[in-house]
């Protein structure tokens, strides 16, 4: 076995690495730029190496310095993560050159299937059903344009090189091209050096359902089962499942047949997975095959009960797999969210800056949680947003859903906007709980944007009544504290409660808790300063994250906060006379919406725009931002220049 292995990679797929070589009894190496000097995955691994400035193009994509780490540590072989280097068919011909091995694919598999337009041709001479479309060289926008309307619209450009998310755009009609096609080339162009791109038929109503494969050196390919990421936002996944709620067991060997036969065609080792598109009727088309290990990789673990990695590290090593297709099992339903630094109530902006405050979810039978991050650790412009990934299994697809709900509910988050409420609401919305999802679901059922989950029935009351205890412990310490009581602890109280513009009166009394004259039987133990209520209501668990206001709290659960304003009746009856000041007027000003490098000025003082009209361009967590005009006016000040790193706010125009 390897004595040694090098991480190429950071954050939560580099500790998820470690874990696994650790416990099979490998020492690890870390690498890292100078944003990561003291990140997790830095301190877990027993040595370290740095390869130069934050920018990746400076750090983690220089193959020559990891190569030199990897030969001054004595690492004999390098695992890739996913991201970066993973899928640079150069990178793996590298090291195998130099006598280390990589904990992957073979160069020439990852070279076929790392171009979107050879992969598909190497697809379709392997018998593999895949999405009509252009497969060749795009000139330009023109050319563009002539092609989409010859396939028929809509129509999906994509970078030929791209993965993640990055580099697509949808088209519905010619205006859509000419205006986003050079975007996905420079996006391609500035993530994957490479500015090919290759437009296909978008099929409507489409579900994206992956298989996930493994491959050892001596021929022996296995399918370990499908997961379902069809949830997902600006093509990038939100939350993946396992198995798929639509994929019927015929549907799920043809496609892992289908996915077998393409890899064997390219010669394929190593875990890998083939993604498709399905449609309504459970027809299935070839999109891409990923070459690396997945992020939503531990789904699979759980159905399964395999260690992907530990499977990767022992192919590499030349190992046979040690079981048969006939051995492959799927056990219960796993689910997989991603925890994003972004903010859900501001359509969905990337957030940086430090973790102020961060407790994830206690690692239980039946949760998991992967992260790279710990408290006070710094979320970058330079990497992706991603926090966290939260894994939660059950026997069915139920109690894995309503672990998600339970587990996000205690997620301690601050310093950062999160999407911890967002993904609360995902796992509560009917339709994505009976399984009738789509890659369109989120940009359905949020068409204006997200703003809290909807109140669940009786949830109203639960909270006015943790409040009514919260604010009668809070008052017990109080008078211990200037001698009015023996003791700190609850005091029988009365108290208005507002919340969500509502009025509620509530009485804590010894032995109950009355909530508009209805009893509830509430058990919430808590300190002065807690931040996480583990509370009992009517036999039910709930727990609130809790933020002290300066009339209240604000109570945050199952994916909403609530403002709650907790007051005696006397001075409850008085805040109908205080003036509410309004916010202000900002509607003159393009204000950044987030923290971002200003790539482009559109227009200059005294230009007149139109309503949607492009202004500038923000370029944020690896992706471009096009800020357009909500409405016709004249530019009367440009306030800010490309190039610019702005913050959030901060002003970029002015108009009269």
């Amino acid at each position: 076995m390897f004595r040694k292995v090098l991480i190429a990679n950071r954050g939560e797929i580099a500790c998820r690495v470690i874990r696994t070589a650790r416990s099979m009894g490998i020492r690890t190496v870390a690498v890292y730029s100078d944003a990561d000097a003291r990140a997790k995955h830095v301190e877990l691994a027993d040595e370290k190496v740095r390869l130069g400035p934050p920018p990746a193009s400076e750090s983690y994509l220089l193959a020559d310095a990891i190569l030199l780490a990897a030969q001054e540590t004595g690492a004999d072989a390098v695992h890739p993560g996913y991201g970066f280097l993973s899928e640079r068919a150069g990178f793996a011909q590298l090291l195998a050159d130099n006598g280390i091995a990589f904990i992957g694919p073979p160069p020439q598999a990852i070279a076929a299937m790392g171009d979107k337009i050879e992969s598909k041709r190497l697809a379709q001479a392997a018998g593999v059903s895949v999405v009509p479309g252009f497969i060749g060289e795009i000139r330009d926008t023109d050319h563009a344009a002539e092609i989409a309307g010859g396939i028929g619209y809509p129509v999906m450009m994509k970078a030929s090189a791209g993965g993640g998310g990055k580099g697509m755009r949808l088209a519905y009609g010619e205006k859509d091209v000419h205006e986003a096609f050079e975007s996905v080339r420079r996006e391609s162009l500035s993530s994957f050096g490479d500015d090919r791109v290759l437009i296909e038929k978008f099929i409507e109503s489409p579900r994206h359902i992956e298989i996930q494969l493994l491959g050892d050196r001596h021929g022996n390919i296995v399918y370990l089962g499908e997961r379902e990421c069809s949830v997902q936002r600006r093509h990038q996944k939100v939350v993946e499942e396992a198995p798929s709620p639509f994929v019927t067991p015929e549907m799920r060997r043809a496609m892992g047949e289908q996915a077998v036969r393409l890899a064997r065609a390219v010669g394929y080792h190593s875990a890998g997975t083939v993604e498709f598109i399905a449609g309504g009727d459970r027809s299935f088309y070839f999109l891409e095959m990923n070459t690396r290990l997945q992020v939503e990789h531990p789904v699979t673990e759980y159905v399964t009960g395999l260690d992907l990695v530990e499977q990767m590290i022992r192919i590499a090593h030349g190992e046979r797999l040690a079981f048969t297709q006939e051995d492959v099992r799927l056990d219960g339903w796993a689910i997989e969210s991603r925890v994003y630094a972004e903010d859900p109530y501001r359509g969905f902006l990337p957030s940086t800056g430090r973790l102020v405050r961060y407790r994830p979810p206690a690692q239980i039978p039946g949760i998991r949680v992967d992260d790279g991050v710990t408290e006070g650790s710094d979320i970058s412009i330079f990497y992706d947003p991603m926090i966290a990934k939260l894994i939660t299994h059950g026997d069915t697809r139920e109690a894995a859903i309503d672990r998600q709900i339970a587990a996000l509910d205690r997620f301690e988050i601050d310093g950062i906007g999160h999407n911890v409420d967002f993904l609360s609401a995902l796992m509560q919305h009917p339709r994505f709980r009976e399984g009738r999802l789509t890659t369109g679901f989120i940009a359905e059922e949020y068409p204006e944007g997200f703003a809290g989950a909807p109140m669940a029935d009786g949830l109203t009351a639960r909270l006015a009544a943790v409040a009514g205890i919260v604010a009668s412990i809070d008052a017990g310490r109080a008078a211990h504290i200037d001698g009015r009581l023996d003791g700190p602890g609850p005091i029988p109280a009365e108290w208005i409660v507002t919340m969500d513009g509502a009025r509620h009166h509530v009485l804590i009394e010894a032995e109950a808790v009355t909530v508009d004259g209805s009893t509830i039987v509430a058990d919430a133990p808590y300190l002065p300063g807690q931040r996480l209520i583990e509370a009992t209501i009517d036999g039910e668990p709930l727990a609130i994250r809790v933020e002290r206001k300066r009339s209240g709290w604000r109570f945050t659960t199952r994916g909403a906060s609530h403002e709650l304003s907790v007051l005696p009746p006397h001075i409850a009856d008085l805040t109908r006379h205080m003036i509410e000041k309004g916010p202000p007027d900002l509607s003159r000003f393009l204000l950044c919406p987030m923290p971002g490098l200003l790539s482009t000025i559109h227009v200059a003082a005294g230009d007149s725009v139109e309503a949607g009209q492009p202004l500038a361009v923000v370029e944020a967590m690896k992706m471009e931002n096009i800020l357009r005009a909500e409405k016709a006016g004249r530019v009367k000040a440009v306030k800010a220049v490309a190039g610019d790193s702005l913050s959030v706010d901060a002003v970029i125009l002015e108009f009269e």
